[in-house]
Parts: C-alpha cells; structure tokens; sequence
C-alpha cells in the first residue's frame, strides 16, 4: 500500500480547511446591510490576476486533484477504516433520534426567539403567539418523538408557509431534506411513538385498547419501508445543496457581502492571504464540498470535513447563531453515520475486499 497518498490527501483537505473556515457560516446571520455591490466574474478575475493567489488556487487544485486520483489508482484498504465503517453502521437506528434533535432544538429556540426557520427572518412573539406556540410545539413533539410523521408534515408545510411570508427562508433549506428523512423514518428509537407502539401492540395492555393510533403507525412503517434505503440519499443531496448554495449565492455572487464577513473578524490576520482570496477560496471549496456530498463521493469523510468545518465556523464566528446551523450539524452526523447510500459514486466503485470471504463493500 502507498503510504504517500492519505499524506496526499490529508495536507489537500486541510489546505481546503484553511482556506474556507467562515466557509459553512450564513453570511446573512454575521452581517448587516448587503456590502459593496461587486460584479461576482469581474471579482473573481481581479483576485486571480494576481501571481500569488494563482500560485495557491494552483497548488492547491493540483494536490487535491492528484491525491484523490491516486487514492482512486491505489484504493488502499485501511483495517482502522473498515472497523470504524462497521461501527457506525451499528449505529443506524438513531439516526431517527440524530435528526429528530437537530430539527427540534433549532425549532425551540425560533419560537422562543421569534424567527421563522432562518434568524433573519424574524416575526413577534408577543403579538403573534400562535406562531410562537407553533414552532414550540413543532419542536418539542419532535424531541419527544411523539406523532412524529404527522409532525413533520406539518413542519413541511409551516416552511412552505414560511416561504411565502419571506423567500429568504430559502437560508434555512436544511429543514426540507431533514424533514422528509424522517416522514421516511418516523421516530425511531428512543421515542414516544417507540414506547407507546410496543406497550399498545401488547395483548392485555390498558393502552392497547384505548389507542387505535398505533395501527396507522404500523400501516405507515410498513408503507416507508421500501423507502428507507434511500434515506442515506436524502440527506446528503440536501446537504450538499445547502452547501453549494451558501457558496454560489452566500458568497461568489455576492462578494460585497462576503468581504464584511472577512473584514469584521479580520480572517486575514488568521491566514495571511488577501481578503478576495478569502472569499473566492471559501466559495469554490464549499461549492466542492456540495458536489461531493451530492454525487457521494468519498462521503463519510466529506462529513467529516463539514463537521470539522462547521466547529472552527462557530468557534472563529462567536456571534453566529449557534441554534442555526444544529440542523446541519445533525445531517452530517446522520450522513456519517450511515455513508452514501444507494445512488452514489461509493455505491458504485466500492473498495477492495479484504479476503476471499467478504464481498466488495462501499468505499465511503
């Protein structure tokens, strides 16, 4: 096995780490006003005419182009790797659990602190309780996991809503694919609708002949079924969408706005490269991370990557919304968790067998 090529595409990502640090932040939530308005093309050749920043845009697309062809040439099999993959599969039944938090937290706290989805899009509790109490109760029921489809259809629908009032809402899309896993899933385990099926589908309970709900329960596990396979799916596209958006439109066609985020922390102070570096670095590598994500391309660490990215964001950014970004915290634990799933470049190329008696197994 080359020892060279995880030394290859190690010193790549954490080259792609430096440079997109405020990368997974919402430049909306940091900012106020829209910044200087720059043509987005005419921004990007200015930054890359100069010499030095080419040099470094260069570099670092050379190794990381290099170091994942030749892990592609070589497929190393790492037993640390294999052991750590079989793990986290054990771990796929709370991935209901992982998602019903991410979502119910960042729910409370919106109807607490008055805002629809998105911090920007904000409303008044005191003179809209109706609304307050719906995103309250929307969040607790899903940390309970109690009705947890009809929960989540309903939280489909309030984001429809949502959008409607404020397309901005579309800063907060993490939701849709999250809901929609766990229209999929239902609650899990460890959940209300768990404890209450198994006490009311026992003969002899008292609760077994007061609630008929858990017959629909029954019938709608038994409809998803042939669907959750392709959870996996779900919530790594709605990641990798989120991340392609938050750097396409977040920040390469709105560099103005991009440039406040770098000039209020002085980023340029942590990595000493021009502040359009910054910006351009930070878009293209978020943009990456989204395609990964999307075509499930070494995966499980492509989550990696997004979590170590979303830490350092909200330790280097201290006033972003902590609550605003749980949600994607807790896909790329879920697509961690449970790698790429069905329709994916993992699922297709898969890595090499460790012996004879064990079948080609996804390479994520």
């Amino acid at each position: 096995m080359n020892t060279r090529v995880p030394t290859v595409v190690g010193t790549a990502v954490l080259a792609l780490t430096l440079l997109s640090r405020p990368a997974a932040a919402h430049v909306d939530y940091v900012t106020d006003g829209p910044g200087e308005a720059l043509d987005a093309v005419a921004f990007a050749i200015s930054v890359l005419s100069n010499p030095g920043n080419a040099a470094v845009f260069g570099i670092s697309g050379l190794a990381v182009t290099g170091g994942l062809a030749a892990y592609l040439w070589v497929r190393p099999t790492i037993a640390d790797i294999v052991i750590l993959r079989d793990v986290l599969v054990g771990y796929s039944d709370l991935v209901p659990w992982m998602l019903r938090l991410s979502v119910g937290l960042p729910l409370v706290g919106a109807g607490f602190q008055g805002y629809l989805f998105a911090p920007t899009v904000t409303f008044d509790p005191t003179t809209n309780p109706l609304v307050r109490a719906l995103f309250i109760g929307l969040g607790f029921t899903l940390l309970f996991g109690l009705a947890t489809r009809i929960v989540t259809t309903i939280g489909l629908v309030t984001y429809g809503w949502a959008l409607t009032i404020d397309p901005s809402v579309v800063l907060a899309m993490e939701y849709v694919p999250a809901f929609l896993a766990l229209l999929i899933l239902g609650g899990g385990r460890p959940s209300a609708d768990h404890m209450l099926q198994q006490v009311a589908s026992t003969d002899g309970t008292y609760y077994g002949r007061i609630d008929p709900v858990h017959h629909l329960k029954r019938f709608l596990d038994a409809t998803t079924a042939s669907y959750r396979e392709y959870v996996p799916v779900i919530v790594r596209v709605g990641m990798g969408v989120t991340f392609i958006y938050l750097g396409l439109f977040q920040k390469l066609a709105e560099p103005g706005q991009a440039l406040l985020v770098v000039e209020k922390y002085d980023l340029t102070a942590v990595v000493p490269v021009d502040a359009g570096m910054w910006v351009l670095g930070a878009g293209l590598t978020e943009m990456l991370v989204g395609l990964v994500l999307i075509f499930g391309f070494m995966t499980r660490g492509a989550a990696a990557v997004s979590f170590v990215l979303f830490t350092t964001t909200l330790f280097g950014l201290p006033d972003d919304p902590v609550l605003a970004h749980i949600t994607l915290f807790g896909m790329a634990s879920a697509v961690f968790t449970m790698g790429a799933g069905p329709l994916s470049f993992d699922d297709w190329f898969g890595r090499p067998a460790q012996s004879d008696r064990e079948t080609v197994a996804s390479a994520d």
